[in-house]
């Protein structure tokens, strides 16, 4: 698209923005994504790039998988990717003349429905990109709520998210992030309490959080509505199976990363972004929503309502400029708990914690490790190593393993810890070859 801007109209949007060019515009981005060069190899016919294609697959070694950190190893039933691979649904595009699209509507409506009953909340959006930009929407909401710009962070949340969080507001929203220390692998009560002033619009509570543990959800809402502060939860969808639902604790908003519910881990995405709200909240809500109405015959009709995103209203006024829902990702996540229903998630959720609660056990048996944090876990752990965790990581891939997420990549002075997950998907043998390949390291 060609914007015909005079050098006159640049400068002066640039004032008004607070930048001197437009290289200091852009300064954040590192140098070499700026105009960066491609050495492109010439083109291939489809014979020849499928021969290419081969041949890079057939480098690929297949690993026993222990690592977690955000994405997920889980089983997808066989009937998740049939159902959404019909024709109905090879695009996950959103429908632009929406009422003419009934079926992806009532899949929307479903998806919505089911992540209201799981979180235990009033009303869901159509989801969200990632877990990420849900968390980070439910911040601006509770911002706009509130009026206020300060937003306690519990510092035991997804690193990733925390950038994510800063990359949104960093420029022109100006919301100011403080942590709130953790004690034992869990919120520090007396610290949030410290922290929880009169300028305080919410604070941001993960569970299980990236170290694997349990929060008090509980107590952690108890001290944070006395307060008068909102209460976002960012909770692992799959771990509500056996969890109590952020919206039986108090929760305000209740946001997630919908990966584990159906989607393959793909590299690391694309992910699903679940967002839940009460409904005092729900005309903060960013995205789009689907509903039932009646149609000119009374018959059922689903569409589309409450649409305060940039496209369908005033830019100023709109709660977000995000334009489009993970439908496909969504669609799968609804295929996959409606084929195991409340009792089929509860047992993925047990599986889950007893699988990663046998490793922890017979891990702490072997000399020089221990477990790191001490409070309760859903399905992943931190383990103290008597080496670097980098090195373990390596040694233990030189025999087909994934040994976990080397903690030392977040925090410099934990280099000795690692991030150790076991889902449903690790069998009594695959336990026991993780423990016999650590135990010879």
């Amino acid at each position: 698209m060609f914007i015909p801007n005079t050098k006159e109209n640049r400068q002066e949007m640039l004032e008004v923005i607070g930048a001197d060019s437009i290289k200091d515009l852009f300064k954040d981005i590192p140098q070499d994504l700026m105009n960066p060069q491609y050495n492109l190899p010439a083109a291939l016919s489809e014979a020849e790039l499928t021969r290419e294609i081969k041949a890079f697959a057939a480098k690929n070694k297949p690993m026993l998988n222990f690592a977690g950190a955000g994405i997920y190893e889980h089983f997808i039933p066989a009937a998740v990717n049939a159902i959404s691979s019909r024709g109905e649904f090879l695009t996950a595009y959103t429908p632009y003349q929406a009422e003419a699209s009934q079926g992806t509507l009532q899949v929307i409506y479903e998806y919505q429905s089911c992540m209201c009953a799981l979180y235990g909340m009033d009303a869901s959006n159509a989801s969200h990109y990632d877990g990420a930009t849900a968390l980070a929407e439910a911040c601006g909401a509770a911002a706009r709520i509130k009026g206020k710009n300060k937003i306690l962070l519990a510092s035991a949340v997804n690193p990733q998210y925390v950038k994510v969080l800063k990359t949104y507001f960093g420029f022109g929203n100006n919301i100011n992030f403080e942590f709130v220390n953790t004690k034992d692998g869990i919120t520090d009560l007396a610290d949030l309490e410290a922290k929880l002033t009169d300028d305080v619009a919410a604070f941001v509570l993960q569970t299980p959080n990236f170290l694997g543990c349990i929060e008090d959800g509980d107590a952690v809402a108890k001290a944070v509505k006395a307060k008068g502060a909102l209460f976002i939860v960012s909770a692992n969808p799959l771990s509500l199976g056996a969890l109590k639902a952020p919206g039986d604790y108090g929760a305000d908003f209740a946001v997630g990363e919908g990966q584990p519910l159906g989607n393959a881990m793909a590299f690391g995405g694309p992910g699903l972004g679940i967002f839940t709200c009460k409904k005092e909240h729900i005309r903060h809500i960013p995205g789009r929503i689907c509903g039932i109405a009646k149609d000119a015959d009374g018959k059922r009709a689903f569409v589309l309502t409450l649409q305060a995103r940039e496209q369908h209203i005033r830019r100023e006024r709109a709660s977000s400029n995000i334009c489009s829902n993970q439908a496909l990702c969504a669609l799968n996540a609804v295929v996959y708990l409606t084929l195991l229903g409340p009792a089929g998630l509860k047992e993925a959720a047990e599986l889950n914690i007893e699988n990663a609660h046998i490793l922890q056990r017979k891990i702490c048996e072997l000399p020089g490790y221990s477990l790191a944090a001490k409070a309760p876990f859903f399905n992943e752990f931190l383990i103290k190593c008597p080496v670097p965790a980098a090195k373990v990581v390596k040694a233990m891939a030189k025999k087909g393993i994934t040994a976990g997420y080397d903690y030392g990549e977040v925090c410099k002075e934990c280099k000795d810890l690692l991030l150790v997950c076991a889902t449903e998907t690790k069998t009594a043998a695959d336990i026991e070859a993780y423990v016999s390949a650590l135990g010879g390291i």
